[in-house]
């Protein structure tokens, strides 16, 4: 038996998305400690994904169930293997912008291949599991954790379609930072509708691509270099949320005709009433949403969950609200 354990990721949003540009997308993001992902696999002739013990688990839910055969499928074909039993002890919530797809397909491969004895080479066999056809994120973070800037795609290789899946590289790492550890951050998941996924994404990047003013991309990118980077480099919370906020209200501006707004509704007045804080010191939209991140740290942990609950009520939705840590380190493997 093997087990694969990885957090969430938050992403903050991308550099470039005009094709005025050399390179398209390079995403900024971070490995989150909780909520995580546990995938148990074992040795076994054919595939088959069980209910975990006590019947409960979210791998009973039927839709995590289908994606975790599907990503066992691919994996033992690429290992090379006959087959493997699989069983989903935690999952994370799907298409919530906290990385599930990606975290899921990754550990889902590393418990099996560690069940086999073999490496799982995540990165490498990422783009066959549909995974890294943009950002590079949560590949990274699974890797290593951290606060993470990838590199992006060649514009010409890309375009306003992502390649077939399996026909693309992982965007390598242009720069990794370790989090300090008084940093935290705090997570509101508003009771809302899941974020764009699937078919509904992509044909929204592609209109979001389209249209991308590429003044925009220049804006962003001095803010990552000049300002997010220099932050985490220093251990600076209170200029690193200030980053990513206008990073991720940037960001809003190319998806606003597809999401209703520079955020989602009900994400904007979250997100408006957050930045009202003073304990959280950065708030927006992880990448589509719904779950909305705040930049806070220890001394204000406290502060920024109670922020949160005032900011759902004032939304006037129901929801979750948690002050998490970052990750230390990647995923966890063990045999």
């Amino acid at each position: 038996m093997a087990r694969a354990s990885a957090g969430a990721r938050l992403h903050f949003g991308f550099c470039n998305l005009s094709l005025s540009h050399e390179r398209l997308y390079g995403a900024l993001g971070l490995g989150l400690a909780e909520p995580r992902v546990v995938v148990d696999a074992e040795p076994a002739g054919r595939v088959s994904v069980e209910a975990a013990d006590g019947g409960d688990a979210p791998s009973t839910d039927s839709a995590v169930r289908d994606d975790v055969l599907g990503y066992a499928r691919t994996a033992v074909d690429l290992l090379g293997v006959d087959g493997a039993r699989v069983a989903v002890r935690e999952s994370l919530p799907r298409h919530a912008g906290l990385g599930s797809g990606t975290q899921l397909a990754a550990a889902t491969l590393a418990a099996i291949a560690v069940a086999h004895g073999e490496e799982p080479r995540v990165r490498e066999r990422a783009p066959a599991l549909g995974r890294g056809g943009r950002s590079g994120v949560g590949v990274a973070t699974f890797e290593a954790g951290g606060v993470v800037l990838d590199a992006g795609h060649p514009t010409a290789r890309f375009t306003t379609d992502r390649p077939a899946d399996g026909e693309w590289t992982v965007p390598p790492v242009a720069a990794r930072h370790d989090v300090p550890d008084d940093w935290r951050f705090l997570l509101v998941r508003p009771d809302a509708d899941p974020g764009r996924n699937g078919n509904a994404e992509d044909d929204a990047m592609r209109t979001a691509i389209e249209r991308a003013e590429p003044g925009l991309a220049d804006r962003i990118g001095g803010i990552v270099t000049r300002r997010a980077l220099p932050a985490v480099a220093t251990g600076n919370a209170e200029r690193f949320g200030a980053a990513v906020a206008e990073i991720g209200r940037l960001n809003g501006a190319w998806y606003a005709d597809e999401q209703g707004g520079v955020y989602r509704p009900p994400v904007g007045d979250v997100v408006a009433s957050l930045s009202a804080s003073a304990s959280v010191f950065g708030a927006g939209q992880s990448s589509w949403g719904p779950t909305v991140y705040g930049v806070t740290d220890a001394a204000n942990a406290d502060a920024a969950a109670a922020a949160g609950e005032r900011a759902l009520d004032e939304a006037g939705v129901a929801g979750s609200v948690a002050v998490v840590r970052a990750a230390e380190g990647g995923a966890r493997l063990t045999d």
